[in-house]
């Protein structure tokens, strides 16, 4: 079993060591048995101007982890699909997010891979409204994404509690199938209404030419901790952000 790890990055030149040091610590993913997985990090540099990339790419020294720069900025999406083209192209089983800010910790990404590792998912969203420790931060933030992720559940018809959450987890053939275009933070959105849509085969070993029966894609979610940080510390997202958000769940659920 290889999993992925995708951390988009930019600007984080203080947190980057911190989180590669995180990570170390916690160690890969375990399957069910006790087994560690194979576990390799690819950073995306999205065009940093504060040295973050020469931190990345120094780490791309390490036999476990790749290094990918931009030379502009183009935003998270670009990050992410970028990372995901990377790990397809590595053979990747299972590529799960992890943002370089430290919001998420790594210490949660058994929690996140368990409904893969088990086989009873192959998509995982996580959440951080569901019964886990979380930094109380800003009230208007909380109702904008209660207010985003109702409107792509009326659109996508699925019951989640957080779609802008950081934590995301694929399996190879859901990642195969989920073709992103956006470049900014307007993929979250984007990605929970285009798995919402995504069927797979119900036997994929089915002889070649015989018609072949699909399903819904499982999709969990899991309880998350979150230390979210203010803008003083570094926060980017915005409120052009969630207006944006708002906009990719009407153009790509009903588009």
């Amino acid at each position: 079993m290889f999993v992925a790890v995708v951390i988009p990055v930019y600007n984080e030149r203080d947190l980057l060591p911190r989180l590669m040091a995180r990570l170390d610590e916690v160690g890969p993913p375990r399957l069910p048995d006790g087994t560690p997985v194979r576990r390799h990090t690819i950073m995306v540099d999205d065009g940093s101007t504060d040295g973050s990339d020469a931190i990345a790419a120094e780490f791309g020294r390490r036999d476990d982890v790749t290094s990918l720069h931009s030379r502009q900025n183009q935003g998270k999406g670009s990050a992410l699909r970028r990372g995901f083209q990377a790990a397809l192209d590595m053979g990747a089983d299972i590529v799960l997010v992890q943002d370089a800010d430290l919001e998420y910790d790594p210490a949660d990404h058994q929690v996140a891979l368990n409904p893969i590792l088990t086989g009873q998912a192959d998509a995982v969203i996580g959440t951080r409204f569901l019964g886990q420790t979380h930094r109380v931060l800003y009230y208007w933030h909380s109702v904008a994404n209660r207010v985003i992720t109702l409107a792509s559940n009326m659109l996508s018809n699925l019951n989640l509690t957080d779609i802008e959450c950081g934590t995301k987890a694929f399996t190879r053939p859901v990642l195969e199938r989920l073709h992103l275009r956006e470049n900014r933070f307007g993929i979250e959105p984007e990605m929970i209404a285009k798995l919402a849509r995504i069927h797979l085969p119900s036997e994929p070993l089915a002889p070649a030419g015989e018609r072949v029966s699909t399903r819904a894609i499982r999709i969990y979610e899991v309880p998350i901790s979150y230390a979210g940080r203010t803008y003083a510390e570094g926060k980017k997202i915005g409120w052009k952000d969630g207006l944006r958000a708002l906009w990719c769940i009407l153009r790509y659920n009903l588009l």
